[in-house]
């Protein structure tokens, strides 16, 4: 029998790796791939018909937890896999909340993606190990992610701060960001730095996520 799999990514390099890394497995076939969740979603109502989501994160329009609830709730048959970079506790926690049965880490080998595409189909959880032990320490602790919470919900953003992160959600690179709010780049970079401190975070892409799961933006 031959497993049928999507792939919910934006990244077009990405879906290309992932297909080369399937592409050694016969019983594994890709049927398509969607850019966001929303396309996801459209795609899946003219082909239900799938074994397995490898389903990223961060992408526009709908991201992967959101897409992972809604496939969940409408085919539940459907078994999904985190296939990520984000291994922050709060998309862990909120990515098995909305119903994957799986969170890999996009660095996996081709060996170890087609067991854990094996694995979840018989019922099983795959999970990267250093996901795992995040997994069970939030468990453990639950008290870190209602920390993790209040800190994040007094965070004060300022209304040039507040523009910045609109524009780096565009995409735009600082030197657009800087023409369009007719300030200097190195002062977008000061403001920028501010961001990543209050948000407490290391990059546009998590600076983004993070005002966008807090209403920040």
């Amino acid at each position: 029998m031959t497993l049928k799999i999507c792939i919910a990514e934006d990244n077009y390099f990405l879906v290309k790796t992932i297909k080369e890394k399937l592409s050694y497995f016969n019983d594994v076939t890709v049927k398509f791939h969607a850019n966001n969740g929303a396309e996801l979603i459209g795609k899946l109502e003219e082909n239900h018909n799938i074994d397995v989501i490898l389903m990223d994160i961060q992408m526009p329009e709908m991201d992967g937890i959101k897409a992972t609830e809604l496939v969940k709730n409408k085919y539940p048959h459907i078994k999904i896999i985190m296939l990520t970079v984000l291994d922050d506790d709060d998309c862990i926690f909120n990515a098995i909340k909305s119903g994957a049965n799986g969170y890999l880490l996009k660095e996996i080998d081709a060996e170890n993606l087609y067991k854990s595409i094996l694995q979840v189909t018989k019922g099983g959880a795959p999970m990267t190990p250093s996901i795992a032990l995040k997994t069970l320490n939030l468990l453990r602790n639950p008290k870190i992610l209602e920390q993790k919470n209040e800190e994040l919900e007094e965070i004060k953003l300022s209304k040039r701060e507040t523009e910045i992160l609109i524009q780096l959600s565009k995409g735009l690179n600082y030197n657009e960001i800087s023409d369009n709010l007719i300030i200097s780049p190195s002062t977008v970079r000061k403001h920028i730095e501010n961001i990543y401190k209050k948000l407490q975070v290391h990059s546009k892409m998590e600076a983004v996520m993070k005002a966008q799961k807090r209403n920040l933006i």
